[in-house]
């Protein structure tokens, strides 16, 4: 008895090689431009943007999205570990290059101060409103209370503020000590004083901005209770006859900080406000989108207590007489005023809007 014969192979039964792309055959015809984009981006790196020519610098996008399917590739056919991380350094060398900021630091900064800062403040408007009408609120609040009452200011003003300043207080300590005293020398005002007076400004700033998220009651409270103080000290005052005084002693510093503190407030409420009304967007996606608005006002607000603090630490006591306080203060308000409303505005060519 025979054998049977053997079965016949058709097409989908022969056996197949096993396709293997080696790390060789992968590099050949693409090595090139690796090569290419790597020195490209060499020279950026070394001597800046300059180095390449106009003909390289509209060829590295393409080299480099070139490199980044390499790259993508290489992924998905496992190729060996030191091809993998060459060409994810190179693609991230690349990025960096071909998308990465143009501009300095200082230069980043510049530009911030110059338009980004009173551009956004601008754009907040009706916050900005609010968070000023909550603060005066606490102001008169604070002020008919302890007017009436003087027992009110220890409610209001924590002893860490009040620094002895009291229902106890003569006129005669308010003048000695505190509106006309003398000036302890430049290490204890402008270093020692004016750093302690910025940490603890900026934290409360930054506290009124940050529980902008609770739909903005916070804040509010927050300014209201800032106007309180200020409130009550004026009280103190005005019942010793030193209103004037007082206020030409905290407007010298006030007008930057108190300005500084509400448009922390403010950009709180810019927060809140697309919270309780997201609109077309989702509320995520407008925290992303007014964020970076509300982001820019209070880093410039942090910028503005850096010079109350300033301020407040020397030049209040240097300036020892109630009307060069108010000159001041006066042009404080001008150039604060002028920077919001014109800054950023002009341009290479011309006023924009």
């Amino acid at each position: 008895m025979t054998d049977p014969a053997p079965a016949m192979l058709g097409p989908a039964d022969e056996p197949r090689t096993p396709i293997v792309l080696r790390s060789a055959e992968f590099r050949r015809g693409r090595e090139e431009s690796w090569r290419e984009l790597d020195d490209l981006v060499r020279r950026v790196e070394r001597r800046g943007i300059r180095s390449v020519s106009a003909e390289e610098l509209q060829k590295m996008p393409l080299l480099y999205r070139s490199a980044l399917s390499s790259l993508s590739v290489a992924r998905s056919i496992a190729l060996d570990r030191n091809l993998l991380r060459y060409l994810e350094a190179l693609c991230l060398r690349a990025y960096i290059v071909v998308y990465g900021p143009r501009t300095s630091i200082t230069a980043g900064l510049g530009d911030f101060f110059r338009r980004g800062f009173p551009a956004a403040v601008r754009k907040a408007g009706w916050p900005i409103l609010i968070s000023f009408l909550a603060l005066a609120i606490g102001v008169a609040v604070g002020f008919v209370l302890v007017l009436h009452n003087e027992e009110w200011f220890n409610a209001f003003v924590p002893d860490s503020l009040s620094d002895g300043r009291g229902p106890s207080v003569t006129a005669d300590q308010l003048r000695r000590e505190e509106l006309f005293q003398p000036w302890p020398g430049f290490r204890q005002t402008f270093i020692v004083f004016a750093n302690s007076l910025f940490r603890h400004n900026s934290l409360v700033a930054l506290l009124c901005f940050g529980l902008g998220f609770m739909a903005g009651v916070p804040t509010v409270l927050l300014m209201v209770y800032q106007g309180l103080i200020v409130g009550a000290f004026a009280a103190i005052h005005f019942r010793r006859g030193l209103l004037v005084e007082f206020i030409g002693w905290i407007s010298i510093h006030g007008v930057t900080e108190i300005g500084a503190f509400v448009l922390c407030g403010a950009a709180g409420l810019v927060v809140a406000e697309k919270i309780l009304f997201p609109g077309r967007y989702s509320r995520l996606e407008n925290l992303a989108i007014h964020g970076r608005e509300a982001a820019l006002i209070v880093g410039g607000a942090v910028a503005m207590l850096f010079v109350a603090g300033f301020i407040e630490g020397g030049f209040r006591q240097l300036i020892d007489f109630t009307a060069g306080r108010y000159a001041f203060a006066a042009a404080t308000a001008v150039l604060w005023l002028f920077y919001f409303l014109w800054g950023g505005r002009k341009d290479s060519h011309g006023f924009r809007a």
